[in-house]
């Protein structure tokens, strides 16, 4: 290991302790606000609710905060460049948090009003714009079939980035069904795109600092979000997780296809279950349901924490394969997880429907 890189290393994981302790303090602050604003997410009849007291929402407010935080001050400290050594520029991180700023705002307002998927809508839209005007986006990805690398033009890089972060914002959003489910999995793939910074072929320090203290603010929250969970990330937190993933993985260099397969059991569980509300069921892809995979697996006799596990254990385990395989193997390693999410999902349905009968 050069020193160089042991010195990242240790740089990295001091910015994710520091994060994590700032993340871990917030969170229940942020808790208080929420409860004294009377901003909490109440038990319902809705199915996909699953908790039995009044809990706080704009939890992602403390994630966004420690970020903020930390990326402010090492930007304007001077003595170090260590967010602007490599590819990525102070403008990328404007538009981040800027990014993000709009992401709270209309998580804030959702959160306390309910406003309709319509409006919704346009805050996800809005901050990939921003990051996109920014001037984060790809512009080079990988081969699959050739090997090498393939340089895009500016205008299909951003129609690409765009589309990505929207797609990456909708996962986390559709997959915040159960307590500690899109933190935890969102902060193993900000994990995965630290190490993948910090290896030799991909190294590139302002990317690694940035992904570890990302993933410290992550998992400090995740200490009050783990089941039983204490506070709910709230639309803008669920949304921004997502928005911070996908931008991860554009703004040091393309790294898509990690922070894809990392993703990829929720990305194919949100496909299905809009396949099947807009093409079975003839409903608005919107409608909430018990019919996510997390929500299938839990009805089957798993406890949350157990579901929420497993979800982390394939995520870390295919996050971990990415850091080692090439582009044409991680398009091959894709394939088999959809094949097996196929035969997954048929067997589940087919369960469901056996019970039923009896």
């Amino acid at each position: 290991m050069s020193d160089a890189l042991l010195l990242t290393l240790i740089i990295s994981g001091g910015f994710a302790l520091v994060a994590f302790i700032i993340s871990v303090v917030l969170t229940p602050l942020v808790g208080l606000l929420a409860r004294r604003a009377e901003i909490v997410d109440r038990p319902t009849a809705e199915p996909k609710k699953l908790h039995h007291r009044p809990i706080p929402l704009l939890g992602g407010a403390a994630i966004f905060l420690t970020i903020t935080v930390l990326l402010s001050l090492l930007l304007h400290d001077k003595s170090t460049d260590i967010l602007t050594s490599g590819l990525v520029r102070p403008m990328h991180y404007l538009g981040f948090l800027l990014g993000g700023a709009i992401l709270m705002i209309g998580g804030f307002l959702d959160d306390k009003f309910t406003l309709p998927p319509k409006v919704t809508i346009l805050f996800p839209f809005l901050a990939a714009l921003t990051a996109v005007l920014a001037g984060i986006g790809v512009s080079k990805v990988s081969n699959p079939i050739g090997g090498g690398t393939l340089e895009i033009s500016q205008t299909l890089s951003a129609a690409i980035t765009f589309v990505w972060l929207l797609v990456v914002m909708y996962t986390t959003k559709f997959l915040d069904g159960m307590d500690g489910l899109a933190t935890g999995v969102s902060a193993i793939g900000a994990l995965m795109m630290t190490g993948l910074a910090l290896t030799v072929q991909y190294f590139q320090p302002d990317a690694a600092v940035f992904a570890a203290i990302c993933f410290g603010a992550m998992l400090g929250f995740l200490v009050w979000n783990f089941p039983p969970a204490k506070i709910f990330l709230g639309e803008g937190g669920s949304t921004f997780v997502g928005f911070t993933i996908g931008t991860l993985a554009v703004i040091g260099g393309a790294k898509l296809g990690t922070a894809l397969l990392v993703l990829s059991i929720p990305f194919l569980d949100v496909v299905w279950v809009i396949l099947r509300r807009t093409l079975v069921e003839h409903h608005s892809p919107t409608k909430g349901d018990r019919k996510h995979l997390h929500h299938r697996l839990l009805d089957l006799g798993l406890s949350q924490r157990q579901v929420v596990l497993i979800y982390y254990a394939i995520a870390a385990v295919v996050g971990i394969l990415t850091l080692f395989l090439q582009s044409r193997e991680k398009v091959i390693l894709f394939a088999i997880l959809v094949g097996t999410m196929i035969l997954g999902a048929t067997a589940l349905v087919l369960t469901e429907r056996k019970k039923a009968k009896v």
